[in-house]
């Protein structure tokens, strides 16, 4: 006859044990914290994440920000147009300089006021009027930087351009130049950045300063995701949606652009 042993537990104790096969007993092993390893491991990861982004943000932005340039230089060459973005006074009374000291045969203003007159203009810059008269072309259709690069490439191809000098302000040029890129990827364009307004270098004790170039560097990286997946601008649903509707005004169309 066989007997089978089994081991007793005082009432009210925990059974510390759990049986083995006949007669033998062993301690009972604990279950493993999973869900609180996982919940570690999760947040590890979230923090290293996070901090990763931080830095990699925080080296673009002094990246863009030292890239900017401070002061103004004459453009490397001469060019068949220039371009002027508005957006500050400084932008077109520079660009009409450099169209009376030949540096280009025309100008185009793009972004202009629609209650702005070419008189208006004009009177901001009294010694230029002849040139007004014959050689500057204002465009009132573009809404955004996304519309001046769709005006500067009609106005380009209407032309015959094939190479551009680009005015427009220091922290204003690294979005400009992407929009043109995209835009007209087989013209040639000269920066000229104006740097009358904002020195980038200041950043770090002025709020102003820091505030215009950080808002500048977030849609810096923004237009350079979007021209990386969309196509023709005239016909991005992402930009149309930035514009409000559309980024220009009337017709898509090339028309005369002066008044």
């Amino acid at each position: 006859m066989t007997s089978r042993t089994q081991s007793w537990v005082a009432p009210g104790a925990m059974d510390t044990t759990e049986a083995v096969g006949w007669g033998w007993t062993t301690p009972a092993s604990p279950k493993p914290p999973v869900r609180r390893s996982l919940l570690r491991r999760g947040l590890a990861f979230c923090f290293w994440s996070a901090t990763a982004f931080l830095v990699v943000g925080l080296l673009g932005f002094l990246g863009f920000v030292y890239s900017l340039d401070r002061f103004e230089q004459p453009p490397e060459t001469r060019a068949d147009g220039i371009v002027a973005m508005t957006g500050g006074a400084q932008r077109i009374g520079d660009a009409i300089d450099l169209l009376a000291k030949g540096y280009a045969k025309r100008l185009l203003i793009s972004g202009v006021n629609e209650n702005t007159s070419r008189d208006q203009i004009a009177r901001l810059n009294p010694g230029q009027r002849r040139l007004f008269d014959c050689c500057v072309d204002l465009d009132y259709r573009a809404r955004n930087t996304i519309g001046n690069a769709i005006e500067t490439r009609r106005w380009a191809e209407r032309n015959g351009f094939d190479a551009l000098i680009v005015v427009t302000s220091n922290y204003h040029m690294p979005r400009t130049l992407v929009e043109l890129d995209h835009a007209l990827p087989n013209l040639q364009k000269i920066p000229y950045p104006v740097a009358a307004t904002i020195d980038p270098h200041e950043w770090w004790h002025n709020p102003s300063v820091t505030r215009v170039i950080f808002t500048e560097y977030l849609k810096f990286l923004a237009v350079w995701l979007r021209t990386r997946f969309e196509g023709d601008p005239e016909r991005s649903s992402v930009a149309q949606i930035i514009s409000g509707g559309s980024p220009i005004k009337g017709q898509l169309i090339a028309e005369p652009l002066w008044r």
